[in-house]
């Protein structure tokens, strides 16, 4: 699997191939343990991600009211990261402060994917690298 720019097959195994090692309490690495805690916290997924076949092939569009698992799995994996290591610079201060305010971390990370998302498709929109300023600057509106 490509490091920086995987595949959208790649994305969508990792995670299925993940869930099956954790379902069957086989040895994790740090970043299965992590997408694998996200993914308990989401059951709705689970029968998804037992089916890497179905997996691979499904396509999720805005048009049927669907939301993209394996882009949630990984927005929750980016923010983890990126909180982690407090990139940019506030932004752990920010998810600890949310996480108080909303009750949990994952309710924190499910405001914090809207801001994501926003400046992701602004970026594309604009054909601009993402603004970590812009990024910050609406987290820091949730709080």
């Amino acid at each position: 699997m490509a490091i920086f720019n995987p595949t959208r097959e790649e994305v969508r195994r990792f995670f299925c191939d993940t869930w099956k090692k954790k379902t069957r309490d086989q040895i994790l690495t740090p970043m299965e343990t992590l997408a694998s805690d996200w993914m308990v916290e989401h059951p709705e997924y689970h029968g998804l991600l037992a089916d890497p076949e179905v997996a691979v092939a499904q396509d999720y569009t805005p048009e049927r009211g669907e939301t993209n698992p394996f882009l949630h799995l990984s927005m929750h994996l980016s923010i983890s990261e990126q909180t982690s290591i407090d990139q940019p610079p506030g932004i752990k201060e920010v998810s600890e402060k949310l996480a108080k305010k909303q009750g949990s971390t994952h309710e924190a990370q499910h405001a914090m994917m809207e801001c994501l998302g926003q400046v992701m498709w602004e970026a594309q929109r604009d054909g601009q690298p993402l603004s970590p300023e812009k990024y910050l600057e609406a987290l820091q509106k949730l709080i």
